[in-house]
């Protein structure tokens, strides 16, 4: 579990902003439930990873909150003017453009195995990626 913690921190936070942390420990408590039933330890990391999307983005959806954590590592990169832009425009999208994003760009995860994690089709991936990079970049230039 501390290997875990901060992986599964680091997906929850940009998907469900100030509710991360509580979408954190749903995450946590449900692979913690169901560590029992896998099977194949080298899946360990993908499997965590689905968990927390699918809390992260069913935190969000049921706070429904556009108000926005800081982000931490931009923060401390030095630019907080910086950190506050990407937090608002992050802030605008939805939790399932959010979690698009956050498996795509951040943590670098190709569109099949992103179809997977969000369980949804990849058209359907490759829509939400399109319409949420264009709302950021549109909410980034204004």
């Amino acid at each position: 579990m501390e290997l875990l913690t901060p992986y599964v921190g680091r997906i929850c936070g940009p998907i469900a902003r100030q509710d991360g942390p509580d979408a954190a420990q749903d995450a946590l408590i449900v692979i913690l439930r169901g560590l029992r039933q896998l099977r194949e330890p080298a899946a360990l990391l993908g499997w965590a990873r689905t968990i927390a999307v699918r809390e992260a983005v069913r935190v969000a959806q049921r706070a429904g909150r556009t108000v926005t954590a800081p982000l931490d590592e931009l923060r401390a990169a030095g630019d907080p003017q910086l950190a506050t832009d990407v937090e608002d425009a992050l802030a605008r999208l939805t939790p399932e453009h959010r979690a698009v994003l956050v498996l795509r760009d951040l943590e670098g995860v190709d569109e099949t195995t992103t179809s997977s994690v969000l369980a949804v089709p990849l058209g359907t991936v490759r829509s939400r990626l399109a319409r949420a990079r264009r709302s950021f970049r549109k909410v980034w230039e204004s």
